[in-house]
This record gives structure tokens, C-alpha cells and sequence, in this order.
């Protein structure tokens, strides 16, 4: 009966454990997201998965490193996805990776592994940033100023929703139907811009 590699059993309780806090403990607790967690996690485990079996063999690095690059950015072009999203999930990539490259102590391992935790606790920690949330919305007309005046812009949407809108970001511009489609990013709590001269006239909007 083969001996179990207790260095392999090690560097795979620190991947489950670090991809555990960062994916379960850090992201989900704060923004909900089912579908990416279990994408994120499962990607963690097939990426550490291959590059250990690869590392038994002879494969470059470099060709390890592309292999799973290649691999989270085809599963990932099918929706778009967020900054913050794409970040936790190259981090749960990324601590795979770290555990499964071999000539490294666990010791080392762990620490590293940890860093990537800590790192994302604290800079995505709410005290630190105020959380922003983001809908999409769907104007039934093109205001003339959302280009040109984007406080002005603001100020409406802010008015319209009811919430402190921090930035938005145009998507589509459809002059034909006179519609456009925008990203709102906002802040929840009392509204703290003047209300504007006339208020935008929205249509459907979408949670993003």
C-alpha cells in the first residue's frame, strides 16, 4: 500500500483552508454571490487538482501558469463580471496555484496563503471602503446632459432613486428608440445632492 505524501496532504488543507476564508468567509458573508463562490471554488480545486499532477511530470511552469489563465478566462467571458468579483476569484486561482507549485515548504506556503487572506479582509473591509452598490437601469430618453454634465446627471438619478448616487457609467446609447442603458453606483442612506430642475424618466432596470 503506497504511503500517503504527507507534504501533499498539507499543501492541500492550507488551500482548502485559505480558499475557504477568502471565497466563503470574506466574499460570500459580504456580497451574497452564489453563483461566482461556487465557481471560484471549484476552480480552485481543479486548478490545484491539475498543477499537481502536472508537477509530477515534465511541463514548464510558464505552461502551468498559462494553462489555468486560460481556463478562468474562458469560463469567465460568458457574463460580464466586476472588478471586485474577478479579484476574489483570481485570488482563489491564484492560492491554488500557490499550494500545488512545488518547491516550497508548507510553512512558506501557509504564510503566503495567508497574505492573500488578510489582504483581501482588510482592503475590502467596509470600515475601510464604504460598501457601493451597483444596478443597471434603462432611461426611456437621452438626457442631453448625461454626457455633458455628469453632476447634473447625477443629481437626477440620485433624486429618481432615492439613494446616494456615488458614479454611473453609460453602456449603451440607443438614438434610434431614444433609450439608453446605464450602470448606477450608489451608496444606500439619505440622499445628499440637491434635487435637480426635472427628474429622469426611467424604464426597467436590473440589479446587478
Amino acid at each position: 500500500m503506497p504511503t500517503p505524501d504527507l507534504g501533499l496532504l498539507a499543501r492541500l488543507g492550507i488551500d482548502l483552508a485559505a480558499m475557504l476564508l477568502l471565497v466563503f468567509g470574506l466574499y460570500y458573508r459580504r456580497y451574497r454571490d452564489k453563483e461566482l463562490v461556487t465557481a471560484a471554488a471549484l476552480f480552485n480545486v481543479f486548478i490545484f487538482a491539475v498543477l499537481t499532477v502536472l508537477s509530477q511530470v515534465e511541463f514548464g511552469l510558464a505552461a502551468g501558469f498559462g494553462l489555468f489563465a486560460i481556463l478562468a478566462m474562458f469560463t469567465l467571458r460568458s457574463e460580464p463580471i466586476g472588478k471586485t468579483e474577478i479579484t476574489y476569484f483570481f485570488g482563489s486561482v491564484a492560492i491554488a496555484v500557490i499550494c500545488a507549485v512545488q518547491g516550497t515548504t508548507p510553512g512558506f506556503t501557509a504564510g503566503i496563503s495567508a497574505l492573500v487572506v488578510v489582504g483581501a479582509w482588510a482592503i475590502d473591509h467596509p470600515k475601510v471602503l464604504r460598501s457601493v452598490h451597483a444596478i443597471r437601469v434603462t432611461l426611456d430618453k437621452i438626457d442631453g446632459h448625461a454626457l455633458s454634465d455628469p453632476a447634473a446627471m447625477r443629481a437626477e438619478l440620485s433624486q429618481r432613486l432615492g439613494v446616494e448616487v456615488m458614479s454611473y457609467q453609460i453602456t449603451a446609447l440607443d438614438y434610434i428608440n431614444d433609450m439608453a442603458r446605464i450602470s448606477v453606483f450608489y451608496r444606500e442612506g439619505p440622499v445628499r445632492i440637491a434635487p435637480p430642475d426635472r427628474p429622469a424618466r426611467m424604464a426597467t432596470g436590473a440589479p446587478s
